[in-house]
């Protein structure tokens, strides 16, 4: 008879001695499964989002010696996109590589995710990590079926069809796809209408006319190929209002049925992703300005009276329709707020 994956699993969070003991044939083998929207690739080549969970695998298996593997699925070739929240909270998918707002409208203090203008580097950005803020969402987080494993922000910019998008006043009149309901709420109050769809679905929408402008992670803005359809990009290197929370997830049901050694070795190994997380994402902001450009885009960069302009909006909409929602969501703006930029 056959062992079924999430047997093994249960039969290791039945052993809790087994934690104790190194790595041996003998332990109870876990084949994780780790989905994304993002094209694939290999380890070292392609989006670095593929290429950090694939590096992620390859270090569990090599520090397991086996015992602890995953396989990566790419493209939504799992389940789809806005699926796979649901799906780790009930114990149904591993991880996932997820933008954590797509998942305000099942819990909405993930939209603090993606709020405009309140994180405004990388630097602050990750400096939630061990902030109250970081704390309270990661609790927060547990509670509803979540781990955090690796932490990581990426920059977004623009690319729109006909006319750029880069001072508030732009908008006016422009359908848009901002990435998250509190990225909607300001680009509606500058007079434009909004998408609610995933990054890996703007290629279509923008190839229609559905859609005539895209606001995206810098990764996601060359991984979709949106300079084929664009002719002009705003970037967010050097100064960005759009900054995206962008982690790692595990489902804890999966987490807490494996052995506490398989549990530090994923969280280990999780944070050492992170400086990688960074790094690329920080190139690829620069790397989209040349791709557009050679694709005879126009570029534009932010400057911070430009920023200053949409955070305003932000503060007086976004900001103040979530801290309204619930008395978690109020703390969360409120301790994140008390991280400098």
């Amino acid at each position: 008879m056959t062992t079924s994956r999430r047997s093994l699993l249960k039969f290791a969070a039945a052993a809790p001695a087994a934690a104790l003991l190194p790595w041996s044939p003998a332990r109870a083998a876990a084949r994780l499964k780790i989905s994304h929207q993002f094209p694939g690739g290999t380890t070292d080549d392609g989006d670095f989002r593929d290429r950090l969970c694939r590096k992620f695998a390859a270090e569990i298996a090599k520090r397991s010696n086996g015992e602890l593997g995953a396989d990566v699925y790419a493209g939504s070739s799992l389940m789809k996109t806005n699926a796979q929240f649901s799906a780790m909270r009930k114990g149904a998918l591993d991880l996932s590589l997820y933008p954590l707002s797509y998942a305000g409208g099942e819990v909405p203090e993930t939209n603090i995710g993606l709020m405009p203008g309140l994180v405004t580097s990388y630097k602050q950005g990750m400096a939630w990590k061990t902030a109250p803020v970081g704390k309270m969402l990661t609790d927060l987080l547990a509670e509803k079926g979540i781990v955090v494993v690796t932490w990581m922000w990426q920059a977004g910019g623009v690319a729109s069809r006909e006319k750029p998008l880069v001072n508030p006043e732009d908008a006016k009149g422009l359908k848009v796809r901002g990435g998250s309901r509190e990225m909607d709420l300001v680009l509606q109050a500058a007079g434009a209408a909004v998408l609610s769809l995933p990054s890996n679905e703007l290629y279509a929408a923008m190839q229609t006319g559905a859609c005539d402008a895209g606001i995206t992670s810098s990764t996601s803005l060359i991984s979709f190929r949106l300079e084929e359809i664009a002719k002009h990009l705003t970037t967010g290197r050097g100064k960005a209002y759009w900054y995206m929370f962008e982690p790692l997830l595990m489902s804890k049901t999966i987490f807490d049925g494996l052995t506490k050694e398989q549990q530090k070795l994923i969280m280990e190994v999780g944070a050492e992703m992170e400086a990688f997380g960074t790094a690329e994402a920080q190139k690829d902001d620069e790397a989209v300005a040349k791709v557009y450009a050679k694709a005879g885009a126009k570029i534009y960069d932010l400057d911070d009276a430009v920023v200053g302009k949409w955070r305003a909006i932000a503060r007086d909409t976004a900001w103040k329709d979530y801290a309204a929602k619930n008395a978690n969501c109020a703390k969360l703006m409120d301790l994140a707020l008390q991280v400098s930029a």
